[in-house]
């Protein structure tokens, strides 16, 4: 059994209660916003992180090691990351410069849980509602949650290629979703 940890949103800030949280996680993502290269430093002394910038984040402060999208295979599930609700359709619209707007793959087809952040607030899908992936994941915020909403993480857990539980918690230890 393989426990990942999802943050987002912590806009420079991670806490103790964040940290104590991912401390039994065997792999970390982090789903933009990051604020501060420093947080992927402290979160790579605890797991394995897969990260994306968000749109507060530059990937010059990251020395183009963290993109807008990520994907990663993690005990034989596929997760596809990205910041933005849209982004974790298969496909989503891309403006080039000259205006002019296109359909484009980023990645997301084929991967059973799709990662993502940008509102603060706690989302868990399955099913139908997360087609064509199993799960969609939105851990909410650590830093500035919304809509009521304590600070939160999400959890999933996979073994062997399947999805076997996923849950969103505050960072108190209480299950939200």
């Amino acid at each position: 059994m393989t426990r990942v940890g999802i943050l987002s949103d912590t806009h420079g800030r991670l806490s103790l209660a964040a940290l104590g949280c991912l401390v039994e996680c065997d792999h970390i993502i982090h789903a933009g916003d990051i604020g501060n290269p420093d947080i992927l430093t402290e979160l790579q002394e605890y797991a394995p992180v897969t990260a994306v910038l968000g749109n507060n984040d530059y990937s010059q402060d990251y020395n183009g090691a963290v993109r807008r999208f990520d994907q990663a295979v993690i005990d034989g599930v596929t997760f596809f990351v990205g910041h933005f609700p849209r982004d974790v359709r298969p496909e989503v619209v891309v403006r080039h410069a000259h205006g002019q707007d296109v359909l484009a793959e980023n990645g997301a087809r084929g991967a059973q849980v799709c990662v993502h952040g940008h509102i603060h607030y706690p989302v868990l899908l399955r099913g139908n509602q997360a087609a064509p992936a199993q799960l969609v994941v939105c851990p909410g915020s650590v830093s500035f949650p919304r809509m009521g909403f304590p600070a939160s993480v999400a959890y999933v857990e996979v073994c062997d290629g399947t999805v076997t539980d996923a849950w969103i918690e505050s960072l108190d230890g209480k299950r939200l979703m």
